[in-house]
């Protein structure tokens, strides 16, 4: 968790209920996009504490295109910014062009917006461009005297930044959530664990590993849990922190 500034939790306070007010009157009033770029870089202004003129910058070129907004904190991007209209759903197709935009300048960060949702995305350049959704911040039903919804306005503040939050914020969702954790019910060592912990039921009972692995995978785990790309990502990093903790104990062993 982040220790938050007292200033900046009463700046939280003071004007996320403002712009959600203002927020519901533009989605019931149908504004476009172009007037939904204004409320966002109020908002960035007023609840995120950029400098409205010199750390905000609209239509960001490049490579002849533009971006809607870029955030700039002594001249380096921290972020680009696609806004749609506040009453556009958001859809990972209208990220094409700021991704891109990202890829090519070497910026890290993307977030898409209509003002009443906020979703972060990191770009990753490997054999390809890759993304990933790391947050999504629900604007319209953030309450900022609570403090696990503080926690998710620090993520794009301007105070979090200097602390790096969002990186921060990524490596823990990439350890917990629910594909680490089925995962890990299924290694080896949590399996043996549960058959010691079945046995203390009834003196002599004999289980079998393959049997608790069998009901975990096909009565306790959501398919959907141990399957696909995301099931394999979880099971490569407890492999490598595995090997990693092996490396170190025959290491310190060996001294």
């Amino acid at each position: 968790m982040i220790n938050i500034p007292k200033k900046v939790i009463e700046r939280f306070i003071k004007q996320t209920g403002k712009f959600q007010r203002i927020l519901k009157k533009a989605s019931d009033s149908d504004i476009n996009e172009a007037d939904t770029v204004k409320i966002v870089v109020d908002i960035l202004s007023d609840v995120f504490g950029f400098d409205k003129y010199h750390e905000i910058t609209s239509e960001y070129a490049i490579k002849s295109t533009f971006c809607d907004l870029a955030v700039k904190v002594n001249d380096d991007v921290k972020f680009l910014i696609e806004v749609k209209s506040v009453t556009i759903d958001l859809k990972e197709n209208h990220l094409k062009q700021a991704i891109n935009y990202g890829a090519h300048e070497g910026i890290k960060w993307v977030i898409l917006t209509n003002g009443r949702v906020w979703k972060g995305y990191i770009i990753e350049l490997k054999d390809s461009i890759n993304f990933d959704e790391v947050f999504e911040i629900d604007f319209l039903n953030i309450n900022p005297r609570k403090h696990e919804d503080q926690q998710k306005l620090i993520l794009i503040a301007k105070e979090g930044l200097s602390k790096d939050v969002i990186a921060e914020y990524q490596e823990r969702t990439k350890c917990v959530n629910r594909f680490v954790v089925g995962a890990i019910l299924l290694n080896k060592s949590s399996l043996e664990m549960i058959r010691r912990e079945l046995r203390k039921l009834k003196p002599g009972l004999k289980v079998d590993i393959n049997e608790i692995e069998s009901i975990l995978k096909n009565e306790v785990i959501k398919r959907n849990i141990i399957e696909g790309d995301d099931s394999k990502e979880a099971n490569k990093l407890i492999r490598k922190c595995i090997a990693k903790a092996k490396r170190i104990h025959n290491k310190n062993g060996a001294v």
